[in-house]
């Protein structure tokens, strides 16, 4: 199966996505087909064996819609930006245009009859010369509706094929308005009193309102998408690149090739992922990767493309380019999170499949019932234009893409990354948040927590174990030399005359100054006649605590004990404190024996403890746990965890930047930091907040809006709606889907 993705072009509402989704699903071969209305895209899954993407393209068309491949550009190009200002400037002027010819036909046809004193001149009339107030108001109207060809042209076209869209109930609408008054106009000459019954300023001022409405949307859904744009403009356009005698020129990024070393002044921007081979800065990722400090960079670290250098210059190797660097692989990782939908618009998608005709067919119901009920035909036209213009679901269609959009770009810029919807969905629903130990809520790396010196200075007993240490491939030596250059042991001039390892004891070594050092457990402490008692109780109390004890010995005395333990994340507590006041149970998951869990378990305080699981076994406890009805989110590395992660409702992935395991998890931290696992589920539980919101109004406003507008209020003695009051509410609408989406952009995580 082969996945797509298409740039559709001519949609406007909910109606339009599900017709193109209708359309597209039922082709052979179409796994599946989801239309992102927002974004104007499709996501397709088919069989190449049984459809062509020019089939897929040939089949939107006919439709009435326009498709064409998406091509992704690697993030590090230009992006073009203008174009899209450039569109909406000039919509801009032509709204202004529209609504100043509106605000001119609504002052000629209904300014005498509403305030009898406004002055008009006499040549315009309504009681003088009919036939020419009727003719100005037509020359005011066709300019809006030409203004406006677009609902004509896509509604009538979408018609024609059988899928009516929102653009087909507004031109409908006016085009009912207009030519009923063309009809009247012609009529006047034999009966003056046909002037009354012109609706030109409906047609006019309801394809005005609409275009207002479709403008402030598209503002408004470019403020959406505000968040991935920032990103893909992080990367820079040129390089610094230094040649293999040193010299330095700059060069299009795109010509930079993997192995290049690349000079990254002091306020630049790091093009490309790389490696620091000369050279100390501080560097700004925050962009990136949500770190609000800057990060350290020396020899040997990692810098990502597109963070912005703060202080010295740098001398980077690059490791990656084009589409694998991580700007990229995160711009694409939120544009399939924008482009996917969230389960929770299925019902929206439903009733949109079905509202343009059901609206249609009520619209016509609804004038030909007022006729039958001995209304004129003046009376039934307006009743069909209003319904018709009304019931545009546009709100509906917006309801779900808007608050994905920002929510996911929202993330995006607190380092939090979601792969889809139904990702942003599930989320919120974790109630049981199970955690891998290493590497995790712990750093992954053994450190020295402990050091009790006997017989020596602390100093001098670090440097002599660092120094026997030196040759040992044990992962605790790196510890215990790691612990040592803290503390700026050393003894000068001794040197390993001999080194030996003892498999599961510990090692020893043959010092230049003719002792011989014993660095290991107990068993080997007693081989060299070192009795362990003076420490026992310590010794004990602190391997009551999971971490791990070595002792040391010089010339068969005992001369030391080191605690050694794989470090507690700082921000850990913190993040289990606040899953549990969410309601969350917490559970810590790992391969490490029973007592070493238990003490990081009561170091956390959570809920469970499951100790001495091996990787392929925690996806069996992930599944035991969501077999009792809970839903559960694994939270690991990404990499030894996967098969736990896929296993789990939700996976999430902790993660540096510079090397994030994305195909790994449903939602991945760019950060190392704990807390980010609440903040994930505290931002998808607004995002769906506001899709619900959203929803509601959209439904809410369409059960009262049609009634009232099929004349219900009339009824019973109240007034009925003017079809510009229609169109105005209905452009409102829109606009209040989307600014509800846009409040999710000031939520606090």
């Amino acid at each position: 199966m082969k996945q797509e993705v298409y740039v559709v072009e001519g949609m406007t509402c909910a109606a339009c996505s599900s017709a193109v989704e209708r359309v597209t699903g039922k082709l052979p071969g179409v796994s599946e087909s989801q239309v992102n209305l927002l974004t104007g895209t499709m996501s397709i899954t088919y069989d190449e064996k049984q459809v062509t993407p020019e089939q897929i393209m040939r089949k939107v068309e006919r439709a009435g819609f326009s498709a064409r491949p998406l091509v992704k550009e690697a993030a590090q190009e230009p992006v073009e930006t203008d174009d899209g200002e450039a569109a909406l400037m000039t919509e801009r002027r032509q709204v202004i245009v529209a609504l100043v010819l509106a605000a001119v036909l609504l002052y000629v046809a209904m300014g005498p009859m509403l305030l009898p004193g406004l002055p008009m001149p006499s040549l315009f009339r309504l009681d003088r010369y009919p036939v020419n107030a009727a003719m100005l108001q037509m020359l005011l109207t066709i300019p809006i509706l030409w203004i406006g060809r677009g609902f004509f042209t896509r509604g009538f076209k979408a018609l024609w094929h059988r899928s009516p869209t929102m653009d087909s109930l507004v031109a409908l609408g006016a085009s009912a308005s207009f030519l009923f008054s063309l009809a009247m106009t012609f009529l006047i000459s034999d009966d003056p009193h046909h002037v009354h019954h012109l609706y030109y300023e409906s047609a006019g001022i309801i394809v005005a309102f609409v275009l207002l409405g479709k403008h402030m949307e598209a503002r408004s859904k470019r403020r959406t998408t505000e968040a991935i744009r920032k990103l893909m403009e992080l990367a820079p356009d040129t390089a610094v690149l230094v040649a293999e005698d040193g010299t330095v020129r700059e060069v299009p990024t795109g010509q930079v090739q993997v192995g290049n070393t690349v000079l990254i002044r002091p306020g630049s921007k790091v093009p490309l992922d790389g490696q620091v081979i000369r050279g100390e800065s501080a560097v700004d990722e925050s962009l990136l990767t949500g770190e609000s400090m800057p990060v350290e960079k020396g020899p040997g670290s990692e810098v990502i493309g597109g963070s912005l250098n703060q202080q010295g210059a740098l001398y980077v190797r690059v490791t990656r380019i084009g589409q694998d660097t991580t700007l990229s692989r995160i711009v694409r990782f939120v544009q399939d999170a924008q482009g996917r939908k969230a389960p929770i618009s299925g019902l929206a998608d439903r009733v949109s499949a079905i509202f343009v005709p059901v609206v249609i067919a009520i619209a016509l119901l609804a004038s030909a019932a007022w006729l039958i009920a001995g209304k004129d035909l003046a009376f039934a036209v307006r009743i069909l234009t209003a319904v018709l213009v009304i019931a545009c679901p546009c709100a509906m269609g917006l309801a779900t893409p808007t608050a994905i959009v920002v929510g996911t770009g929202l993330g995006a810029a607190h380092g939090i990354l979601i792969r889809n919807g139904e990702a942003l969905e599930k989320t919120h629903e974790s109630d049981v948040v199970i955690f891998d130990k290493t590497g995790t809520v712990t750093s992954g790396k053994p450190a020295v927590t402990h050091v009790r010196a006997l017989d020596m200075p602390e100093d001098e007993l670090l440097a002599r174990i660092a120094l026997a240490e030196q040759a040992s491939q044990h992962p605790l030596a790196a510890a215990f030399i790691n612990r040592a250059q803290e503390a700026g042991a050393s003894v000068p001039g001794l040197s390993v005359a001999e080194f030996r390892n003892t498999t599961g004891l510990g090692i020893e070594a043959d010092l230049s100054d003719g002792t011989t050092i014993a660095i290991g457990n107990a068993q080997l402490m007693r081989t060299h006649g070192a009795e362990v008692i003076p420490v026992q109780q310590e010794a004990e109390d602190l391997a009551a605590q999971g971490q791990t004890i070595v002792f040391a010995a010089l010339d068969g005395v005992l001369v030391g004990m080191l605690a050694v333990a794989d470090q507690m994340k700082p921000d850990a507590p913190a993040a289990i404190s606040e899953l549990k006041a969410m309601g969350i149970r917490t559970v810590l998951l790992t391969g490490d024996n029973e007592r070493t869990a238990q003490a990081v378990g009561r170091q956390l305080a959570v809920d469970e403890v499951i100790a001495g699981v091996l990787p392929q076994g925690k996806a069996q406890v992930v599944e035991q746990v969501r077999a009792s009805g809970k839903h559960v989110l694994m939270v690991g590395d990404g990499i030894n965890d996967s098969p736990a992660l896929a296993a789990a409702d939700v996976g999430l992935a902790i993660g540096s930047g510079s090397d994030i395991a994305i195909e790994a998890a449903d939602v991945v931290l760019m950060k190392s930091d704990i807390r980010d696992v609440p903040r994930a589920i505290r931002l998808s539980r607004a995002t769906i907040r506001n899709i619900r919101q959203n929803l509601f109004w959209a439904f809410f406003y369409n059960t009262i809006g049609i009634p009232v507008a099929a004349g219900l209020l009339y009824l019973f003695g109240g007034p009925l709606m003017n079809p510009m009051l229609a169109g105005l509410a209905m452009s409102l609408s829109s606009v209040f889907v989307v600014g509800n989406a846009l409040r999710l952009r000031r939520a606090r995580l």
